[in-house]
C-alpha cells in the first residue's frame, strides 16, 4: 500500500503500511488452494482451515515486520528506497516496535499452530517451525536468505508448496499428489511477485551488498525468470487437470492470462519506480489466479 507521506499519516495508516496489506492474499491463496483439494475429495475441517487461515495471515505479516525491521539494520532500505515507505527506515515507527511486532505476530501464530498440530501431528509442528524460521531468516540472522540468492526457492517452497500441500494434510491426513500438482502455479506466481520486487530494488540492493537472483545474474536475466514463472503457472495447469483428477474447471485461471500478458509487457520494459505497477498486478494476479484454481478444483 504506497502512501505519500505530504501528510503525516494516522497511526492506524502506519501499521497498515508495516503490515503491507497488498501481499496478504500471498498468505490466503496456499490455503484456499490446500483446502479445495481437499474439500473436492469431501475432506473438510473446518476449524483447522481457520487455524492453517490466521497462521498464515500472521507469519505473512510477521515476515513483512522482520524485512522491514532487518533491511533497515543491515542498510538495505535508505532514502533511495523506490517501493512504497518502510516504516522503520522512514522513522515512522521505532526500530524496537517493528521488532516486538514482529516477535508477537509470529508467537500468535505459533499458538494458532497449537490447534494445527494436534490436529495434524508432528509433521505440522515441523512445518511451523520451518515457516516462522524461514520469515525471519528471509532478511535475519547471520545468512539472510534473501540477501544470498535463495530468497525465491524459499519463497517457492514455503508459501507456495508447502503452504498448499499441508492445508490439505490438515483435511486429509495423507501427503497427496493432487495437492502437490495444484501447488505447483501458487508457488510460481508468489515467486513472482519476489523477482519483481527484486527487479525494482537490484541498483540499491547492489550498493547494500544485498544479493538477490537479480543482483546476481543481473536484470535481464530477473526480467527472463518473471517470464518463466508467470507461464509456467499456466502451463502447468492442464498436468492439474489430467494428473490431478480434477475437471475442465481446473483450467479457469486461463480466464487471468490478459491481466498477465499485460504485466509480462510493463515487467519487461520498466524499470525503477514504475515497476511497482508491476508489483501490485503480480500480487493481484496470484490472488484471481489462486480463487480461480481453488473454485476450478471444488467445480
Amino acid at each position: 500500500m504506497h502512501m505519500t507521506l505530504k501528510t503525516t499519516p494516522t497511526p492506524s495508516q502506519v501499521w497498515l503500511m508495516a503490515v503491507r496489506v497488498p501481499t496478504l492474499p500471498a498468505a490466503v491463496v496456499p490455503v484456499l488452494v490446500g483446502t479445495a483439494t481437499a474439500l473436492a475429495d469431501g475432506m473438510l475441517r473446518p476449524l483447522a482451515f481457520l487455524a492453517a487461515l490466521v497462521a498464515a495471515l500472521l507469519i505473512q505479516i510477521g515476515t513483512n515486520l522482520a524485512n522491514d525491521y532487518f533491511d533497515y539494520q543491515k542498510g538495505a532500505d535508505t532514502s533511495e528506497r523506490l517501493g512504497p515507505t518502510r516504516v522503520t527506515q522512514s522513522g515512522l515507527l521505532a526500530p524496537a516496535v517493528v521488532r516486538r511486532a514482529m516477535l508477537g505476530c509470529f508467537a500468535l501464530a505459533a499458538l494458532c499452530g497449537l490447534y494445527l498440530i494436534y490436529v495434524g501431528g508432528w509433521p505440522i509442528l515441523l512445518v511451523g517451525i520451518f515457516a516462522i524460521a524461514s520469515g525471519i531468516l528471509y532478511t535475519g540472522g547471520p545468512f539472510p536468505l534473501g540477501y544470498n540468492g535463495l530468497g525465491d526457492i524459499f519463497t517457492f517452497i514455503f508459501f507456495g508448496v508447502v503452504a498448499v500441500v499441508f492445508t490439505d494434510y490438515l483435511h486429509s491426513d495423507a501427503l497427496r499428489p493432487v495437492a502437490l500438482l495444484a501447488s505447483l502455479p501458487v508457488a510460481l506466481l508468489v515467486t513472482a511477485i519476489i523477482v519483481v520486487n527484486n527487479l525494482r530494488d537490484a541498483p540499491t540492493d547492489r550498493k547494500a551488498g544485498k544479493r538477490t537472483l537479480a543482483v546476481i545474474f543481473g536484470e535481464r536475466f530477473a526480467r527472463m525468470e518473471y517470464a518463466l514463472l508467470v507461464l509456467g503457472a499456466y502451463i502447468i495447469l492442464p498436468v492439474v487437470w489430467f494428473w490431478g483428477g480434477g475437471s475442465p474447471f481446473s483450467l479457469l485461471p486461463w480466464l487471468t492470462m490478459p491481466l498477465a500478458l499485460k504485466l509480462l509487457d510493463l515487467v519487461g520494459r520498466q524499470r525503477g519506480r514504475a515497476l511497482n505497477a508491476g508489483l501490485r498486478g503480480t500480487a493481484k494476479l496470484h490472488m484471481i489466479f489462486g480463487a480461480l484454481l481453488a473454485l476450478g478444483l471444488l467445480l
